[in-house]
This record gives C-alpha cells, sequence and structure tokens, in this order.
C-alpha cells in the first residue's frame, strides 16, 4: 500500500505540469478555435532562453520572468506574421503552418549550444533545503514549489476567463467572432493576445520542468504532444478541463508504471496509456469532461 501514495503524489506532480502546459492549448483554442501543434517548440524556446540567462549570471527568477516575456511576445509575433494571414483559410491549412512552425523552431534551437545534449538549472538556494513528507512520500522543496507555482498561474488564467473584462470577451470571440465583431470587439487583438499568453504559461512551464527533471529539446518540446490527451480529456476550450485532465493524465501514468510495467512485457505502459485514454474518451465524450458540447444544424 506504500506504494500508491507514491505514485499519486508523483502524478500530481507532473499533473500539474501537463496541465500549465496544456493551458497554452486551451487559451489558443479558446479564442481562435486553432490547435497549436508548435507548442511544445515553444515551451522548448522559454526553458532555453531562461537557461541561458543563468549561465550568464543571471539571477534564476528574473531569467524565468524574462523568459515568460520573450514567448509572450514570441507568440504575439507568431500570430501577427504567420496566422494573422490565414484567417478564414481552411483549418487544415492553419494546422499545416503550425506544424511548420514546430520544424522550423525546432532547427533554430538545433542551431545554438542548447539543441543537443542535457543540461540542469542550478537550483536556486531557497529550494536546496530538506522538503515535505506527505503519507510517508518525501516532495522536494523544487517539487512543491513547481506545483504551487503551476497551479497559482492555472488559478489566475481561471479568475481571469471568468471575471475580467478581457477574458469574458475571449470567451466571446470563441463563441461567435462574428457577433463579436458587430459591437465592436477587434478580434485581431483578442487572437494576438492569446497566442502572447499562450507563450507565457509555455516558458512557465519549460522552467518548471526543466528545474525538476532537466532541459533537453527532445524532453521540451515532446511535452507539447504528450499534453494531447489532457486537451482531449478535459476539453479543448476549458480552462478547468486542463487542469482535472492535466492531473487525471498526470495520476494515470504514475499508476500504469508502477503496476502494469511489471506484468507488461518491456514496459513502458506510461508513454502509452495516456492515449489509450485519449482514444477511449474521443469514442465515448468527443468534447472532453469539460468541453463545450456544440450541436450543429445540417
Amino acid at each position: 500500500m506504500e506504494l500508491l501514495p507514491q505514485l499519486l503524489l508523483a502524478g500530481i506532480v507532473i499533473g500539474s505540469i501537463y496541465a500549465l502546459a496544456a493551458l497554452g492549448f486551451v487559451l489558443i483554442y479558446k479564442s481562435s478555435r486553432v490547435i497549436n501543434f508548435a507548442h511544445g517548440q515553444i515551451i522548448a524556446t522559454g526553458a532555453f532562453i531562461a537557461f541561458a540567462l543563468t549561465q550568464r549570471g543571471l539571477n534564476f527568477w528574473l531569467a524565468g520572468l524574462i523568459a515568460m516575456l520573450a514567448t509572450f511576445l514570441l507568440g504575439m509575433l507568431i500570430e501577427r506574421v504567420f496566422l494573422r494571414r490565414m484567417v478564414g483559410e481552411p483549418i487544415i491549412a492553419v494546422i499545416m503552418v503550425t506544424i511548420g512552425l514546430s520544424s522550423v523552431i525546432d532547427g533554430l534551437i538545433h542551431l545554438t549550444p542548447y539543441g543537443a545534449g542535457s543540461f540542469s538549472f542550478q537550483t536556486p538556494a531557497i529550494l536546496t533545503g530538506e522538503g515535505l513528507e506527505v503519507f510517508g512520500t518525501p516532495l522536494s522543496r523544487t517539487q512543491i514549489a513547481g506545483v504551487l507555482a503551476a497551479l497559482g498561474l492555472l488559478g489566475g488564467f481561471t479568475y481571469f476567463f471568468n471575471k475580467s473584462t478581457l477574458g469574458i470577451t475571449m470567451r466571446a470571440v470563441a463563441d461567435d467572432q462574428m457577433a463579436a465583431m458587430s459591437v465592436g470587439t477587434s478580434v485581431e487583438r483578442v487572437f494576438a493576445l492569446a497566442w502572447a499568453a499562450a507563450g507565457l504559461t509555455a516558458a512557465a512551464a519549460g522552467v518548471i520542468l526543466g528545474l525538476m527533471s532537466g532541459l533537453t529539446l527532445g524532453g521540451l518540446a515532446g511535452i507539447g504532444l504528450k499534453v494531447f490527451p489532457v486537451v482531449i480529456l478535459g476539453g479543448l476550450d476549458s480552462v478547468i478541463g486542463a487542469i482535472v485532465g492535466g492531473m487525471l493524465i498526470g495520476i494515470l501514468e504514475n499508476l500504469s508504471a508502477g503496476y502494469l510495467d511489471a506484468i507488461v512485457p518491456g514496459g513502458g505502459t506510461r508513454e502509452v496509456f495516456p492515449f489509450i485514454v485519449l482514444i477511449a474518451v474521443l469514442l465515448i465524450r468527443p468534447y472532453g469532461l469539460f468541453g463545450t458540447k456544440e450541436i450543429e444544424r445540417v
């Protein structure tokens, strides 16, 4: 029985990072109905910017903030230069643009000293002390700080969408762009803000993940694909769904690794199990646990 609480806590820790990474997908889809396949590369970009700054002697916390600002601007730039030109085009064309962007960003990162190899942040002094023990399971200060930071950002964006004027405006644009334009809402401004905010959350997820488990381009960029089951399970347009989906996928990953790897030849079930969940959810509830159910007349 000691294994179960360990797996659950480990699942919650990684699930909070998944939820934060999934938030970027939700922000963009919620406002523009676009799925960004370059999100993993933006996560990696933010993490490596922060790492490069710390290598030059900058304080870790300040480096993280600068990285978030950089990817905030990067998201806005991507929307302005590439996606705004695709307004009104078939959705498959927009998706192909984001896939192309993922390859371009991958290539650009490979041109830097950080494109190949494994790196790690120097843990800030405040996070090097003794952690906590929860239900007999030790949690490091780094893990605790990562979970708190992720949940804080998720809570902030939940409040933003539900209570702020701008957040409600973004929801209105997602619901009906023409109606929003008819009352004077700048749809282009909303799209730019959504991409910028998604870039900010991407950098936060990348820095937290890099601090907890190290930095590799494949690992950081790959998180963009791994959170697809999260956004599908929770609902593509639901912030609450991103939180719940992230936690559920994180817990299911660890439970499968803890209990199924021992009986499945070769193991590796944690890499497969989330996609089994993804297929099951698509068959039973295509719009996710908290996604908006749409009915169209034909």
